[in-house]
């Protein structure tokens, strides 16, 4: 069974618009093979199969709740029968056995700002060993506007956090109010990646992208256990300097949801786009270094510089253009029970398009592609997917839907 400790954004993800290039999109797709360019220290590596081929599957969303008050994800420890829903205005709720509990699991709304789209109370991830250890992760919105990421304990009553055992281990100043990121999830190697945008506005106007000295735009690496508030582990990529310590990868635009799949050893990066693509990336999690090229490029195109190469980045292995969405939204590669066929699929969606699609990666190439369209229809903006503790897939929505994707019959 794999960990899971993750989080979402809210509809936040549309970046600066939904607006964007409206030329033919059949290309998005079409297999994307995943280069190995100076921004990675990984070598090509051949990714595990999974299954072989999803005819005759079919998928109905189960509604799980109704009316869920600005739900953006959806998560729980690993073998827990609870669902945890992170609420967007600083509240996480509890789901067992498809009934909400009466009283938060932890209320931090006084702490929390969600005045923008993009604000908020973002994410939420786990420690590998809980309930034994007790701590959980928060990435939110503070009242100023800047991200903090925050350690909480469980109290005496399972399904109550202590409020008051907080303990803050980074705030990032955030000069915009968008871009926020607010992925958290803990690796196989028991650090914990934090996702964070480029500072916000538009057309990486802080000038974070490139910078490897800086905590925005980058996915970060953070060892929760050696020291307070934390340690970094020896083997990140700037700890010799050249960038700030903490940083594992960057280049990055938006990277509100990623996911770690110990099953192939890939970390699945949904990156927002601007005007014209969507992207997302699948690339050895213990790849240390990597530069995903943002503002240099958007996707596969060339964005801030003319005649650029794209062979100079880590490009995504799947892309698609703005006919057909305007706000990808990164999921999960599924691992759960009921459905084995589809093992190894990568799930995800658009917060625009309103469709959930699918793919898998094997010998570095996204193949078996699938819009599921059919099966679930237009299931309205979707805002985030979660997983819970036995690896079942669910998607949020800006209609306060928590739905479960589950084999039709």
């Amino acid at each position: 069974m794999r960990r899971i400790g993750t989080l979402v954004v809210a509809g936040a993800l549309l970046a600066t618009a939904c607006g964007g290039d409206d030329e033919d999109s059949a290309s998005a797709t079409s297999a994307a093979t995943i280069p190995t360019g100076p921004g990675t220290t990984a070598p090509p590596v051949t990714m595990a199969a999974g299954s072989r081929g999803i005819v005759g599957v079919t998928l109905e969303a189960e509604t799980v709740v109704r009316r869920a008050d600005e739900v953006v994800f959806v998560t729980a420890p690993e073998g827990d029968d609870r669902l945890f829903l992170v609420e967007r205005d600083g509240r996480i709720g509890i789901v067992r056995d498809g009934e909400r509990l009466v009283g938060p699991f932890l209320d931090i709304a006084d702490k929390v700002t969600a005045a923008g789209l993009e604000q908020g109370l973002l994410g939420l991830a786990f420690h590998p060993r809980y309930p034994l250890d007790g701590r959980f992760y928060v990435d939110f919105t503070d009242p100023r506007g800047d991200t903090r990421i925050v350690e909480y304990r469980v109290s005496d009553d399972p399904d109550r956090a202590d409020p008051g055992s907080a303990r803050i281990l980074l705030i990032v100043d955030q000069p915009a109010g968008n871009h926020n990121g607010g992925m958290l999830q803990f690796g196989p190697d028991g650090y914990l990646y934090v996702g964070l945008g480029d500072g916000g506005a538009a057309n990486d106007r802080f000038g974070n992208g490139q910078r490897s000295d800086t905590l925005l735009g980058t996915i970060l690496r953070l060892d929760v256990d050696a020291a307070e508030p934390y340690s970094i582990p020896p083997d990140n990529p700037f700890v010799g300097g050249g960038g700030a310590a903490e940083v594992w990868a960057y280049g990055l635009r938006n990277p509100w949801r990623f996911d770690i799949d110990p099953a192939t050893a890939l970390i699945y990066i949904g990156d927002v786009g601007q005007d014209a693509v969507e992207e997302i990336n699948a690339v050895p999690w213990d790849a240390a270094g990597v530069n995903y090229g943002w503002p240099v490029l958007e996707g596969d195109d060339c964005f801030a510089h003319d005649g650029c190469d794209p062979a100079d980045f880590q490009g995504p292995v799947h892309s698609y253009r703005h006919g057909e969405g305007c706000s990808v939204i990164g999921g999960f590669a599924y691992r759960g029970l009921a459905m084995p066929t589809l093992h190894g699929h990568y799930f995800y969606g658009d917060w625009c398009g309103g469709w959930v699609r699918s793919f898998r990666v094997e010998g570095g190439r996204a193949v078996d592609h699938r819009d599921w369209s059919a099966d679930l229809g237009t299931i309205g903006q979707v805002t985030s997917f979660g997983m819970d503790g036995f690896g079942e897939l669910y998607v949020t929505t800006t209609d306060g839907l928590v739905l479960k994707l589950v084999p039709r019959g």
